[in-house]
């Protein structure tokens, strides 16, 4: 809001209305404990002038880094066309109006939308939306339970390939309802999921078994056989999948010999900016037969009484349209505007666009690895295929390699050690469409000296 247009006489007057002496009163159910204390620890107003010269110089304080960090948010080039259609007042909304049959367009771009994820990954049916990658995966894992009805253990097998934060998501948000989560080790030589390690739960009740395509450290997963395996073990299949690769890799819906149950991810790559965290988007599509176990809301097309194509609120299984017990979710939501973005950038890049961002991404980590690995005591970690990103060794502790680097104003990757203790002189590096051969060159350059230097000291 640029302003706030009440006046003092306004808030005594709403007030007097009510029965109030004084906006504090409208909040004394709280318990004093939990408040953070009185208003007047708030800083004295400063006017819109001010405050933009304070945000402006905030944000030159970050500069403009080389990116070479991805670890579940992407660097993609955005056409001007993306933003500029979405913030039209038509669409700049992040919701679906309640009154949502009056709003044809909102519902006909969320429809497309439906039908573009669904396509991608080759599943039958798509939700709206959800609010981004991590919380996706923990409603699948919910709605994995509730759809398996001849799974009675609530049990989920989760690699730790599977991006840490999504992990982690997924215990706070299942793991109250009392889940069991087990974790599968990684290959140290490939950076995949241990066949072996699944061999242990063969005949056991499993409800669901997670797999992301590609895994955090972007190397690629033998989905098919990590499928079957599945399959042949009467559980369920949750793929955790990036989008863009989908224009490159074989979709999860058809992953093994009939694909998988469900589908899901971080929607951020198709058109919506890093913007310091968030925020982002999640997408979940499944099979027909557990539509109806799907959290959130589905658009679909019909015909009016004159024969007119039109588009309404088809599937609305959430609390805010039914009674709460029976909601399938509770937490989820349809991150409209950002959906939008996503759906405009889709549409005009179409399949051969994105196939082409897809490719130019994976040659580009190509030739980061390359020339990375041309530096002495440097190598790839993992033998494994990879797409987007790649873990590489350095030889010593990366957390002083990559604030060096910072020095440099290189964004020089994740140093693993903070989420992976096994892993802390190995660097999770990604490079995007983005990035051109002389930034390759430069990061190659730059982190060269800093290892030289290193040894040096």
């Amino acid at each position: 809001m640029p302003f706030i247009p009440h006046t003092d006489s306004d808030v005594r007057t709403m007030l007097d209305a009510i029965g109030a002496r004084r906006i504090d009163d409208l909040f004394d159910e709280i318990p004093a404990a939990l408040k953070s204390g009185p208003l007047d620890a708030v800083p004295p107003a400063v006017n819109e002038m001010e405050i933009s010269r304070i945000m402006h110089e905030r944000a030159e304080r970050d500069g403009m880094p080389l990116n070479f960090i991805g670890a579940g948010a992407y660097e993609h080039h955005i056409p001007a066309a993306v933003w500029a259609i979405t913030t039209r007042g038509e669409f700049y909304s992040a919701y679906t109006p309640y009154q949502a049959e009056a709003s044809q367009g909102t519902l006909q771009m969320i429809y497309e939308y439906q039908t573009m994820l669904a396509s991608l990954t080759g599943m039958e049916v798509s939700n709206a939306s959800m609010y981004d990658g991590a919380s996706a995966l923990a409603e699948a894992c919910l709605m994995a339970v509730r759809a398996h009805r001849k799974s009675k253990s609530a049990r989920i097998l989760l690699p730790a390939t599977l991006n840490p934060t999504y992990r982690k998501v997924a215990r706070a948000i299942a793991g109250m309802q009392e889940f069991t989560f087990d974790e599968l080790p990684y290959d140290a030589a490939t950076g995949r999921i241990r066949a072996e390690s699944l061999a242990a739960f063969d005949g056991q009740d499993i409800t669901a078994l997670v797999i992301q395509q590609p895994n955090f450290f972007g190397v690629l997963e033998e989905v098919d056989e990590l499928t079957r395996w599945a399959r042949k073990n009467g559980t369920f299949i949750v793929a955790v999948v990036n989008p863009t690769s989908l224009a490159l890799l074989k979709p999860p819906g058809k992953w093994g010999d009939n694909g998988v149950d469900i589908a899901c991810g971080e929607g951020q790559p198709l058109g919506v900016p890093l913007s310091s965290g968030g925020p982002y988007f999640g997408f979940m599509t499944t099979r027909m037969e557990h539509v109806r176990q799907m959290p959130g809301r589905i658009v679909g097309r019909t015909l009016d009484l004159d024969g007119h194509p039109g588009f309404t609120l088809k599937l609305q299984a959430r609390e805010q349209h039914i009674r709460r017990g029976k909601a399938t979710s509770n937490i989820c939501t349809n991150q409209g505007l950002l959906v939008t973005a996503a759906t405009v950038y889709l549409t005009l890049l179409g399949p051969a666009g994105l196939e082409r961002v897809a490719s130019a991404s994976h040659e580009r980590t190509q030739e980061l690895v390359r020339a990375l690995t041309r530096i002495p005591g440097v190598r790839a970690k993992f033998s494994g295929p990879r797409f987007h990103e790649a873990v590489i060794e350095l030889g010593r502790p990366a957390v002083g390699v990559v604030a060096a680097l910072a020095e440099r104003g290189i964004m020089g990757g994740l140093d693993l050690g903070t989420l992976y203790p096994e892993l802390s002189e190995e660097l999770l590096v990604c490079a995007t469409e983005t990035k051109t051969a002389a930034d390759i060159e430069f990061f190659a350059t730059a982190l060269a000296d800093v290892l030289k230097s290193a040894r040096a000291a």
